[in-house]
């Protein structure tokens, strides 16, 4: 007989999965603050700055479905800790060498790692909170990853000494975090067994009879939500990730820490709203209208940040607003949209697609940089880019609007609709 899961383990669990978020998304975002150092120091184009980003996308076009498989088989712990132990490997490699390749090839290995491990988490809360408290426990679960990404933002200012010391030092540090987030999946496949938690899963042979050709027969309503899922997180993580601390320092005139505090904004937010937002959707149920307004204030902050030369922070406070609602609402209501035996798969099946979307806006925004000038003594350069993200912005709006049409009222579950 399968054990009785209590909220008191599920939420134990949830600490130790957003530990290892915490170290897993400052890796993520460790890139920025260096950006400019990169460009400066080791004479980087922003072509080559956008690769880092891209090519930790670039395999998961195909690699995070396989992934998504992976965890339905095996489990959240073991999958999870696997592939944290990989993420640590690939933040120590781009630490080590000024070499471009070198570089690159730790952050290709990073990226083979992570977004599986996201998975993984996301896989963890529906586990432990299967029928309740879904959308609170993965905002919690989220805010937490989102601390890691403040950190990163802010780290030109609580380890000012570290960046004093060059481009090198900054990335070392992350490789540090990278480790703390493979401890704290150790510790929690741990835990999980000595739950016995995977007593509540579906068996494995039920989950083996999941085909491929199964994948294209999820719902209307699912692939409006992919597509929103891939133009938003392309327009948002390219710019947020990647250009913004540069583009605030060259094309707004801010230092670093000035710079990386704007941005850092985004996630100061993050951190207490994407619970409240999440609290919300589990009360409401209304996803789709929630994912609607938060997809509208997108487009809005690349207008603000276009027009506004001198003050950021409308741009950065609609960002942060955004980046708050959209993930609260998104994966809860994908986890509704599909059967819990699939909901690897579909999520698999989602960042395939928003894999290649991020790719190809980070080497798309790079190359617009590289193309137009865009610099201290060109910051008209950098608009070109903006406009672009602000399609992606808008085209995504789009598809939230069709999705709350076609799911206009509250949604408990719909599971492929």
């Amino acid at each position: 007989m399968a054990p009785k899961i209590t909220d008191r383990m599920g939420w134990s669990a949830m600490a130790l999965v957003a530990l290892a978020l915490f170290g897993n998304f400052y890796v993520y975002d460790s890139v920025a603050p260096v950006a400019e150092m990169l460009s400066s120091q080791l004479g980087f184009t922003d072509t080559q700055i956008g690769t880092l980003n891209a090519i930790y996308s670039i395999p998961n076009v195909v690699l995070v479905l396989i992934g998504g498989i992976l965890v339905d088989r095996f489990g959240v712990g073991r999958v999870g800790t696997i592939t944290a132990g990989v993420c640590m490997l690939g933040a120590l490699l781009t630490s080590l060498s000024p070499s471009f390749p070198v570089m690159a090839t730790g952050r290709l290995l990073y990226g083979i790692g992570a977004e599986t491990f996201n998975i993984a988490t996301l896989s963890a809360v529906t586990l432990w909170f299967p029928f309740r408290h879904t959308a609170l426990a993965m905002g919690l679960t989220l805010a937490m990853g989102r601390v890691g990404s403040l950190t990163a933002d802010l780290s030109p200012t609580w380890a000012a000494g570290v960046y004093a010391q060059g481009w090198q030092p900054p990335l070392v540090l992350a490789a540090a975090l990278a480790a703390t987030s493979f401890a704290a999946m150790a510790v929690y496949w741990w835990y999980e067994r000595r739950s016995r938690v995977e007593q509540t899963r579906p068996p494995l042979e039920s989950q083996q009879r999941m085909q491929w050709r199964h994948v294209l027969d999820f719902s209307r309503t699912y692939w409006y939500l992919v597509a929103l899922c891939v133009l938003w997180y392309a327009s948002i993580l390219a710019f947020r990730s990647t250009f913004a601390i540069k583009y605030f320092q060259q094309a707004h005139g801010l230092p670093l820490d000035v710079a990386g505090q704007m941005v850092s904004y985004v996630f100061l937010a993050a951190i207490f709203t994407t619970p409240l937002f999440g609290w919300l959707c589990d009360r409401t149920g209304r996803y789709s209208g929630m994912l609607a307004f938060g997809a509208s204030l997108l487009p809005l902050a690349f207008i603000s940040l276009l027009l506004t030369h001198q003050d950021v922070r409308i741009g950065t406070a609609l960002i942060g607003v955004s980046y708050s609602l959209v993930p609260a609402a998104m994966w809860p209501m994908a986890s509704r949209l599909v059967a819990a035996r699939r909901f690897g798969t579909a999520i698999g099946v989602m960042w395939v697609i928003q894999n290649a979307g991020i790719a190809g806006s980070n080497l798309i925004a790079g190359w617009l940089n590289d193309t137009n000038g865009a610099s201290a003594a060109n910051p008209a350069g950098y608009t070109p880019m903006m406009l672009f993200f602000l399609t992606a912005g808008v085209l995504g709006f789009v598809f939230a609007l069709l999705l709350w049409r076609s799911v206009p009222g509250s949604v408990r579950q719909v599971e492929d609709a």
